[in-house]
Protein backbone atom coordinates (compact mmCIF):
# COMPACT_ATOMS: atom_id res chain seq x y z
CA UNK A 1 0.00 0.00 0.00
CA UNK A 2 2.99 2.38 1.01
CA UNK A 3 3.57 4.75 4.01
CA UNK A 4 4.37 8.36 3.78
CA UNK A 5 7.63 9.34 5.80
CA UNK A 6 4.81 12.08 7.18
CA UNK A 7 1.23 12.53 6.33
CA UNK A 8 0.13 16.18 7.03
CA UNK A 9 -3.47 15.40 5.21
CA UNK A 10 -4.76 12.79 8.00
CA UNK A 11 -2.72 14.68 10.48
CA UNK A 12 -4.70 18.16 10.10
CA UNK A 13 -8.03 16.98 8.73
CA UNK A 14 -9.79 16.47 12.62
CA UNK A 15 -8.31 19.77 13.06
CA UNK A 16 -9.82 21.23 9.97
CA UNK A 17 -13.31 22.88 11.38
CA UNK A 18 -10.66 24.54 14.03
CA UNK A 19 -7.97 25.82 12.34
CA UNK A 20 -9.97 27.20 9.47
CA UNK A 21 -12.39 29.05 12.80
CA UNK A 22 -9.19 31.00 13.67
CA UNK A 23 -7.56 31.89 10.36
CA UNK A 24 -11.06 33.15 10.20
CA UNK A 25 -11.39 35.42 13.22
CA UNK A 26 -7.74 36.62 12.71
CA UNK A 27 -8.82 37.82 9.51
CA UNK A 28 -11.59 39.20 10.28
CA UNK A 29 -9.52 41.22 13.47
CA UNK A 30 -6.76 42.23 10.69
CA UNK A 31 -4.51 41.91 13.30
CA UNK A 32 -1.79 40.49 10.82
CA UNK A 33 1.42 41.68 12.72
CA UNK A 34 2.11 40.84 16.65
CA UNK A 35 -1.86 40.55 17.07
CA UNK A 36 -3.15 38.81 19.96
CA UNK A 37 -2.72 35.07 19.19
CA UNK A 38 1.03 36.12 19.29
CA UNK A 39 0.91 36.98 22.56
CA UNK A 40 -1.23 33.92 23.82
CA UNK A 41 1.00 31.78 22.03
CA UNK A 42 4.59 33.18 23.26
CA UNK A 43 2.72 32.72 27.15
CA UNK A 44 1.23 29.44 26.63
CA UNK A 45 4.66 28.01 24.68
CA UNK A 46 6.83 29.56 27.72
CA UNK A 47 4.68 27.92 30.62
CA UNK A 48 4.91 24.25 28.53
CA UNK A 49 8.58 24.59 28.41
CA UNK A 50 8.99 25.65 32.04
CA UNK A 51 10.40 29.30 31.19
CA UNK A 52 9.41 32.92 31.83
CA UNK A 53 8.99 34.44 28.54
CA UNK A 54 8.49 33.15 25.08
CA UNK A 55 9.19 35.85 21.83
CA UNK A 56 7.87 34.63 18.49
CA UNK A 57 9.74 34.87 15.59
CA UNK A 58 9.36 34.21 11.83
CA UNK A 59 11.71 30.68 12.31
CA UNK A 60 13.33 28.02 13.72
CA UNK A 61 16.87 29.48 11.92
CA UNK A 62 15.54 33.01 12.82
CA UNK A 63 14.91 31.89 16.77
CA UNK A 64 18.73 30.89 16.90
CA UNK A 65 20.02 34.08 14.55
CA UNK A 66 18.26 36.30 17.49
CA UNK A 67 19.49 34.65 20.09
CA UNK A 68 22.91 34.87 19.10
CA UNK A 69 22.49 38.26 18.19
CA UNK A 70 20.61 39.23 21.86
CA UNK A 71 23.81 37.67 23.25
CA UNK A 72 26.50 39.71 21.34
CA UNK A 73 27.50 36.93 19.48
CA UNK A 74 29.93 38.75 16.66
CA UNK A 75 33.21 38.77 14.53
CA UNK A 76 36.01 37.31 15.91
CA UNK A 77 33.76 35.05 19.08
CA UNK A 78 33.79 30.90 18.47
CA UNK A 79 30.51 28.86 19.44
CA UNK A 80 30.52 25.32 19.97
CA UNK A 81 28.08 23.25 18.97
CA UNK A 82 27.84 20.16 17.13
CA UNK A 83 29.00 18.86 13.64
CA UNK A 84 25.85 16.62 12.92
CA UNK A 85 22.37 18.72 12.70
CA UNK A 86 19.90 20.80 10.51
CA UNK A 87 22.47 23.50 8.63
CA UNK A 88 20.99 26.60 10.30
CA UNK A 89 22.68 25.57 14.30
CA UNK A 90 25.99 26.31 12.37
CA UNK A 91 24.86 28.92 9.48
CA UNK A 92 23.67 31.23 12.10
CA UNK A 93 27.36 31.19 14.10
CA UNK A 94 28.69 32.41 10.78
CA UNK A 95 25.85 35.00 9.59
CA UNK A 96 26.95 37.12 12.45
CA UNK A 97 30.95 36.47 11.42
CA UNK A 98 31.41 34.29 14.13
CA UNK A 99 32.92 30.76 14.05
CA UNK A 100 31.23 27.71 14.50
CA UNK A 101 34.01 25.61 16.74
CA UNK A 102 32.77 21.53 16.03
CA UNK A 103 32.87 19.02 18.78
CA UNK A 104 31.77 15.07 18.02
CA UNK A 105 28.37 13.31 18.60
CA UNK A 106 27.76 10.63 21.40
CA UNK A 107 26.78 7.66 19.00
CA UNK A 108 23.59 6.68 21.11
CA UNK A 109 21.94 10.36 21.19
CA UNK A 110 23.46 11.52 18.44
CA UNK A 111 23.71 14.78 20.30
CA UNK A 112 27.11 17.00 21.52
CA UNK A 113 29.42 14.81 23.49
CA UNK A 114 29.92 16.85 27.11
CA UNK A 115 33.17 15.19 27.48
CA UNK A 116 34.70 16.48 24.39
CA UNK A 117 33.61 20.43 24.51
CA UNK A 118 35.87 21.64 27.45
CA UNK A 119 39.29 20.90 24.59
CA UNK A 120 37.44 22.65 22.40
CA UNK A 121 36.72 26.14 24.32
CA UNK A 122 39.93 29.21 23.98
CA UNK A 123 39.65 32.76 25.05
CA UNK A 124 37.16 33.47 21.90
CA UNK A 125 34.65 31.51 22.97
CA UNK A 126 31.34 32.78 23.81
CA UNK A 127 28.14 30.19 23.55
CA UNK A 128 27.61 26.65 23.45
CA UNK A 129 24.74 25.36 21.36
CA UNK A 130 23.61 21.87 22.28
CA UNK A 131 20.84 20.47 19.85
CA UNK A 132 18.34 18.29 20.80
CA UNK A 133 18.22 15.78 17.75
CA UNK A 134 15.25 14.22 16.72
CA UNK A 135 13.50 14.47 19.94
CA UNK A 136 15.60 13.73 22.91
CA UNK A 137 17.48 15.30 25.05
CA UNK A 138 21.58 16.35 25.32
CA UNK A 139 22.87 15.57 27.71
CA UNK A 140 22.39 18.78 30.00
CA UNK A 141 23.62 18.45 33.26
CA UNK A 142 27.44 18.11 32.68
CA UNK A 143 26.91 20.94 29.87
CA UNK A 144 25.36 23.33 32.19
CA UNK A 145 28.23 22.78 35.03
CA UNK A 146 30.98 23.24 32.49
CA UNK A 147 29.27 26.44 30.74
CA UNK A 148 28.63 27.44 34.54
CA UNK A 149 32.38 27.16 35.20
CA UNK A 150 33.50 28.76 32.61
CA UNK A 151 30.94 31.62 31.89
CA UNK A 152 29.47 30.70 28.91
CA UNK A 153 26.01 31.21 27.42
CA UNK A 154 24.08 27.85 26.30
CA UNK A 155 21.86 28.33 23.83
CA UNK A 156 19.76 24.95 23.37
CA UNK A 157 18.69 24.20 19.51
CA UNK A 158 15.39 22.57 20.57
CA UNK A 159 13.83 22.84 17.13
CA UNK A 160 13.21 19.25 16.71
CA UNK A 161 11.89 18.58 20.67
CA UNK A 162 9.41 21.13 22.40
CA UNK A 163 8.08 19.45 25.56
CA UNK A 164 11.09 16.37 25.51
CA UNK A 165 12.08 16.59 29.05
CA UNK A 166 15.81 15.63 30.47
CA UNK A 167 16.46 12.99 33.29
CA UNK A 168 15.72 16.02 36.05
CA UNK A 169 12.16 16.36 34.50
CA UNK A 170 13.07 19.70 32.93
CA UNK A 171 11.88 20.81 29.61
CA UNK A 172 14.46 21.89 26.93
CA UNK A 173 14.34 24.88 26.19
CA UNK A 174 14.11 26.26 29.57
CA UNK A 175 17.65 24.94 30.61
CA UNK A 176 20.51 26.74 29.57
CA UNK A 177 20.22 30.92 28.67
CA UNK A 178 17.54 30.77 25.75
CA UNK A 179 16.16 27.87 23.88
CA UNK A 180 14.96 28.07 20.10
CA UNK A 181 12.33 26.75 18.39
CA UNK A 182 11.10 25.38 15.04
CA UNK A 183 7.03 25.22 14.09
CA UNK A 184 7.85 24.27 10.32
CA UNK A 185 5.07 22.04 9.14
CA UNK A 186 6.97 18.54 9.88
CA UNK A 187 8.13 19.33 13.47
CA UNK A 188 5.62 17.51 16.38
CA UNK A 189 3.77 21.07 16.18
CA UNK A 190 4.23 22.59 13.46
CA UNK A 191 2.34 25.66 11.67
CA UNK A 192 1.06 26.39 8.21
CA UNK A 193 4.86 27.81 7.16
CA UNK A 194 7.25 29.07 9.07
CA UNK A 195 7.33 29.84 12.02
CA UNK A 196 9.34 29.74 15.68
CA UNK A 197 10.12 30.78 18.74
CA UNK A 198 12.75 31.75 21.56
CA UNK A 199 11.98 31.08 25.23
CA UNK A 200 14.13 32.14 28.20
CA UNK A 201 13.84 32.97 32.13
CA UNK A 202 16.22 35.92 31.77
CA UNK A 203 13.91 39.22 31.45
CA UNK A 204 16.53 41.16 30.00
CA UNK A 205 17.25 39.06 27.60
CA UNK A 206 13.59 38.72 26.79
CA UNK A 207 13.59 42.30 26.39
CA UNK A 208 16.56 42.46 24.04
CA UNK A 209 14.92 40.13 22.00
CA UNK A 210 11.77 41.90 21.77
CA UNK A 211 13.23 44.69 20.27
CA UNK A 212 15.44 43.06 17.82
CA UNK A 213 12.61 41.07 16.20
CA UNK A 214 11.29 44.83 15.30
CA UNK A 215 14.49 45.96 13.79
CA UNK A 216 15.73 46.77 16.88
CA UNK A 217 13.17 49.90 17.53
CA UNK A 218 11.47 50.57 20.60
CA UNK A 219 9.66 52.86 20.47
CA UNK A 220 8.43 52.51 16.56
CA UNK A 221 10.68 54.49 14.48
CA UNK A 222 13.41 54.44 17.59
CA UNK A 223 16.31 52.39 17.12
CA UNK A 224 19.13 51.87 19.81
CA UNK A 225 19.86 48.52 18.32
CA UNK A 226 19.92 46.69 14.75
CA UNK A 227 18.14 43.94 14.70
CA UNK A 228 15.55 42.14 11.79
CA UNK A 229 11.98 41.41 10.62
CA UNK A 230 11.43 38.50 12.60
CA UNK A 231 7.63 38.25 13.47
CA UNK A 232 6.29 35.35 14.02
CA UNK A 233 2.75 35.77 11.90
CA UNK A 234 -0.25 36.61 13.64
CA UNK A 235 -2.25 33.88 11.37
CA UNK A 236 0.28 31.04 12.31
CA UNK A 237 0.07 32.07 15.72
CA UNK A 238 -3.59 31.22 15.74
CA UNK A 239 -3.04 27.77 14.26
CA UNK A 240 -0.75 26.70 16.68
CA UNK A 241 -2.74 27.84 19.47
CA UNK A 242 -5.51 25.73 18.07
CA UNK A 243 -2.71 22.38 17.82
CA UNK A 244 -1.20 23.06 20.72
CA UNK A 245 -3.61 21.55 23.03
CA UNK A 246 -3.51 18.20 21.29
CA UNK A 247 0.31 18.11 21.37
CA UNK A 248 0.80 15.76 24.27
CA UNK A 249 -1.41 13.62 23.11
CA UNK A 250 0.42 13.38 19.33
CA UNK A 251 3.51 12.87 21.54
CA UNK A 252 2.45 10.19 23.32
CA UNK A 253 1.13 8.84 20.03
CA UNK A 254 4.83 9.26 18.85
CA UNK A 255 5.98 7.01 21.57
CA UNK A 256 3.22 4.15 21.40
CA UNK A 257 4.53 3.79 17.85
CA UNK A 258 8.41 3.52 18.76
CA UNK A 259 7.27 1.37 21.27
CA UNK A 260 5.75 -0.68 18.63
CA UNK A 261 8.34 -0.81 16.02
CA UNK A 262 10.89 -2.18 18.93
CA UNK A 263 8.70 -4.66 19.48
CA UNK A 264 8.10 -5.38 15.86
CA UNK A 265 11.87 -4.89 14.99
CA UNK A 266 12.91 -7.45 17.70
CA UNK A 267 10.23 -9.86 16.42
CA UNK A 268 11.36 -9.62 12.70
CA UNK A 269 15.26 -10.90 14.21
CA UNK A 270 16.95 -7.70 12.50
CA UNK A 271 18.05 -6.69 15.67
CA UNK A 272 19.30 -9.72 16.91
CA UNK A 273 21.24 -10.01 13.28
CA UNK A 274 22.94 -7.04 13.89
CA UNK A 275 21.10 -5.39 10.76
CA UNK A 276 18.99 -2.65 12.27
CA UNK A 277 20.24 -1.14 15.53
CA UNK A 278 17.09 0.70 16.91
CA UNK A 279 16.96 4.39 18.50
CA UNK A 280 17.71 4.54 22.01
CA UNK A 281 15.77 6.69 24.69
CA UNK A 282 18.61 7.23 27.02
CA UNK A 283 16.58 9.54 29.46
CA UNK A 284 13.31 6.59 29.68
CA UNK A 285 13.16 6.85 33.39
CA UNK A 286 10.74 7.57 36.24
CA UNK A 287 9.19 10.29 36.26
CA UNK A 288 10.07 11.27 32.61
CA UNK A 289 7.09 11.84 30.91
CA UNK A 290 8.60 13.07 27.66
CA UNK A 291 12.14 11.42 28.03
CA UNK A 292 12.20 11.26 23.88
CA UNK A 293 8.88 13.24 21.93
CA UNK A 294 10.23 11.58 18.08
CA UNK A 295 10.53 13.82 15.90
CA UNK A 296 11.74 11.22 14.01
CA UNK A 297 12.56 7.72 14.30
CA UNK A 298 16.08 6.95 13.27
CA UNK A 299 17.79 3.91 12.57
CA UNK A 300 21.14 2.66 12.28
CA UNK A 301 20.98 0.44 9.38
CA UNK A 302 23.48 -1.35 6.61
CA UNK A 303 23.38 -0.83 3.48
CA UNK A 304 21.65 1.89 4.04
CA UNK A 305 21.76 3.69 0.66
CA UNK A 306 20.62 0.05 -1.05
CA UNK A 307 17.70 -0.45 2.07
CA UNK A 308 16.35 3.02 0.98
CA UNK A 309 15.87 2.30 -2.79
CA UNK A 310 14.33 -0.74 -1.86
CA UNK A 311 11.73 1.08 0.12
CA UNK A 312 11.12 3.85 -2.11
CA UNK A 313 10.05 0.96 -4.05
CA UNK A 314 7.49 -0.17 -1.85
CA UNK A 315 6.11 2.80 -1.91
CA UNK A 316 7.92 3.51 1.94
CA UNK A 317 8.90 7.28 2.69
CA UNK A 318 12.60 7.62 4.50
CA UNK A 319 14.79 10.16 4.21
CA UNK A 320 18.30 10.83 5.97
CA UNK A 321 19.00 13.60 8.29
CA UNK A 322 21.93 14.23 7.79
CA UNK A 323 23.80 13.19 4.51
CA UNK A 324 26.83 15.40 5.01
CA UNK A 325 28.29 16.52 8.24
CA UNK A 326 29.16 20.59 8.67
CA UNK A 327 32.77 19.93 8.52
CA UNK A 328 32.09 18.24 4.77
CA UNK A 329 30.08 20.75 3.94
CA UNK A 330 31.85 23.05 0.93
CA UNK A 331 30.76 26.36 2.28
CA UNK A 332 32.66 25.16 5.70
CA UNK A 333 35.95 23.92 3.92
CA UNK A 334 37.71 27.39 5.24
CA UNK A 335 37.29 25.79 8.98
CA UNK A 336 40.15 22.97 7.75
CA UNK A 337 38.40 20.03 8.90
CA UNK A 338 39.42 16.87 6.97
CA UNK A 339 37.18 13.38 6.51
CA UNK A 340 38.13 11.28 9.49
CA UNK A 341 37.88 14.73 12.21
CA UNK A 342 34.90 13.78 13.52
CA UNK A 343 33.81 10.09 13.10
CA UNK A 344 30.55 9.15 14.92
CA UNK A 345 29.24 12.05 12.95
CA UNK A 346 30.34 10.80 9.58
CA UNK A 347 29.86 7.36 10.91
CA UNK A 348 25.99 8.81 11.74
CA UNK A 349 26.12 10.48 8.59
CA UNK A 350 26.34 7.04 6.60
CA UNK A 351 24.01 4.39 8.97
CA UNK A 352 21.24 6.32 9.94
CA UNK A 353 17.74 6.35 8.13
CA UNK A 354 14.50 7.61 9.63
CA UNK A 355 11.52 5.81 8.61
CA UNK A 356 7.52 7.14 9.15
CA UNK A 357 6.85 7.96 13.14
CA UNK A 358 3.88 10.49 12.64
CA UNK A 359 1.11 10.45 15.36
CA UNK A 360 -1.63 8.73 13.18
CA UNK A 361 0.46 6.06 11.72
CA UNK A 362 -0.85 2.42 11.98
CA UNK A 363 -0.21 -0.92 13.19
CA UNK A 364 -0.51 -1.90 9.30
CA UNK A 365 1.39 0.59 8.22
CA UNK A 366 4.48 0.06 11.18
CA UNK A 367 4.29 -3.82 10.29
CA UNK A 368 4.48 -2.70 6.24
CA UNK A 369 7.79 -1.05 7.24
CA UNK A 370 9.24 -3.29 9.10
CA UNK A 371 8.40 -6.28 6.84
CA UNK A 372 9.63 -4.16 3.77
CA UNK A 373 13.08 -3.79 5.90
CA UNK A 374 13.11 -7.74 6.73
CA UNK A 375 12.53 -8.28 3.25
CA UNK A 376 15.42 -6.18 1.80
CA UNK A 377 18.19 -8.21 4.51
CA UNK A 378 16.37 -11.65 3.72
Amino acid sequence: MGVPLLDLKAHHEPLHQEIMAAIEQTFRSQTFILGPEVGKLEEQIAAYCQAKYGIGVTSGTDALLIALMALGVGPGDEVITTPYSFFATAGAVVRLGAKPVLVDIDPRTFNLDPGKIEKAITQRTKALIPVHLYGQSADMGPIMDLAHRRQLAVIEDAAQAIGTEYTDGRRVGSIGTIGCFSFFPSKNLGCLGDGGMVVTNDPDLAERMRVLRTHGSKPKYYHKLIGGNFRLDTIQAAVLNVKLKYLDQWTQRRQENADCYKQLFQQSGLIQKGKVQLPEAVYRISGVKHYHIYNQFVLRVERRNDLMAHLKQKGIGTEVYYPVPFHLQECFRYLGHQEGDFPESERAANETVAVPIYPELTLAQQAEVVDAVATFYR
